[in-house]
């Protein structure tokens, strides 16, 4: 396969009793049943002879940079959308989103004084774990939506149909996705020079929002006078790469198998296995136990991992589940997310980050405030899932104090988000209302902050990293 080989390749680590197919004999929970096998088969046939979408050598470059953020020296920021459409699919969506982790990026680059590691929920983020198998409307019961890689949003019974084919589509997508992130991130896009164009139009003509945008036009100054300074002492664009392009990854769920193993390729300098869907994978809250499927599946290959941890997890369990998904213990290998809910953050953390604490497993602490946070809200216009951005706050703010208090230190931040201009959260500079869900709510899943309300969050942090640092 290509290589973007680091500086130091790891030496050979797939357990001996792994394979690629060896999750499929363990339980597993939130997948579809296909109802033709033939066609899976066939599905997974092809999508294993096409190119991969992502490398060896990135995935260890982003391994690399995750251990920083362990010990401080770096933050991560993984934002994007909730789940990915087909039809909502644009060069402008990838295009906004992506400006608005850069603006978000620059903000806590600033405040923080350190690198700031940059991952998209994006390009493979398909597929959806649901509370529920079933959904009904007026007496008709249909199989849930999952995402637009296994069934169809409307609510319609053959749409409802889990079709494998879907994960080919899935994947001309993500490729397309990954082909304009990469173009943004190296051909100039992200030029430092061009902080102050960044601000999305729809932020800028927000009055509410003025003290937010005046904060960034503020600090966008202060790194052009710098940019200056440096061009004045030799240091260009021309002369310092790091000053026109970014290094920008990419992440997802790790939740169907079937796509995730015919991904997989076996490194030919290192044997090493990475799943090249995507950078970094994750296991959520419901398919995150010792025996699951997808922690026999993702223990096998070397790409970064998350593990979102709520109130359900069990702190002896996970770090089991951390022996054997980082045996070796591997600084950048585990990002542990933490996704609690307002007001249960002082309750249930404690006690997981004890137990990692004490089994010396070197992880990055990220905050997920969004997952925990979710509501269902009256409107005029029916009843709307929704977040409240005071509650989101209020999660940042207590993990903030529990993480201090165990002297462990906060590592990054995990949110849904896109650059549309959306009412889908609550509050906010622009204060988005109940009555004003309906007026541009999107999601095919859950709620997002638009990209105002992503600004606001970022100012929120940056400052509680300065007041840490001092």
């Amino acid at each position: 396969m290509p290589q973007n080989t680091p500086t130091t390749l790891p030496n050979k680590a797939t357990p001996i009793d792994w394979s690629l197919a060896s999750w499929r004999e363990k339980p597993i929970k939130q997948v579809p049943q296909y109802p033709d096998a033939k066609k899976l088969q066939a599905t997974e046939q092809e999508l294993s002879s096409l190119p991969p979408l992502v490398f060896a050598g990135e995935c260890e470059k982003l391994k690399s940079a995750l251990a920083l953020c362990v010990d401080g020296r770096a933050f991560l920021l993984q934002g994007g959308d909730c789940a990915e459409s087909f039809l909502e699919f644009s060069a402008n969506s990838i295009r906004d989103t992506f400006r608005v982790i850069l603006q978000m990026a620059v903000v806590l680059t600033f405040a923080g004084e350190k690198p700031v590691v940059k991952i998209g929920r994006m390009a493979g983020q398909f597929a959806k774990p649901r509370s529920d198998e079933t959904e009904e409307q007026q007496g008709v019961t249909l199989p849930s939506y999952r995402g637009d890689i296994i069934n169809d949003m409307a609510f319609d019974k053959n749409g409802r149909v889990p079709d494998p084919f879907r994960m080919i589509r899935a994947y001309h997508q993500s490729a397309a996705t990954l082909n304009l992130l990469r173009a943004f991130a190296d051909g100039g896009y992200a030029d430092l020079h061009l902080v102050k164009t960044w601000m999305l139009d729809f932020v800028k003509q927000s009055p509410k929002a003025h003290d937010t945008t005046l904060r960034f036009q503020k600090m966008a100054d202060e790194i052009n006078k710098a940019m200056i300074f440096m061009q004045s002492c030799g240091l260009t664009a021309d002369t310092a790469e790091q000053l026109k392009r970014t290094d920008f990854y990419v992440s997802h769920e790790s939740l169907l198998l079937w796509y995730e193993e015919a991904l997989t390729r076996q490194d030919s300098i290192t044997n090493n296995y990475y799943d090249c869907a995507g950078h970094f994978l994750w296991i959520g809250d419901r398919t995150r136990f010792l025996q699951s499927a997808h922690v026999e599946f993702l223990r096998g290959i070397q790409n970064p991992l998350g593990i979102k941890c709520g109130p359900k997890t069990d702190p002896d369990e996970l770090v089991k589940i951390l022996n054997l998904l980082n045996p070796n213990k591997t600084p950048g290998r585990i990002t542990l997310i933490a996704r609690f809910g307002v007001g249960q953050v002082e309750k249930f953390l404690p006690a997981i980050v004890r137990a990692v604490q004490s089994a010396n497993h070197p992880v990055v602490w990220s905050c997920d405030p969004m997952h925990g946070n979710t509501i269902k809200q009256p409107s005029k216009n029916g009843v709307f899932k929704t977040r409240v951005l005071d509650s989101i706050f209020g999660e940042v703010k207590e993990f903030f104090n529990v993480m201090k208090k165990l002297s462990a230190v906060v590592g990054g931040i995990h949110v849904e988000m896109t650059g549309k201009n959306v009412t889908e959260c609550l509050g906010g500079a622009r204060e988005v209302r109940p009555d004003d869900l309906a007026d541009r709510y999107h999601t095919h899943c859950d709620p997002r902050l638009n990209g105002e309300q992503a600004l606001e969050l970022s100012f929120m942090l940056a400052d509680m990293i300065t007041a840490n640092r001092k």
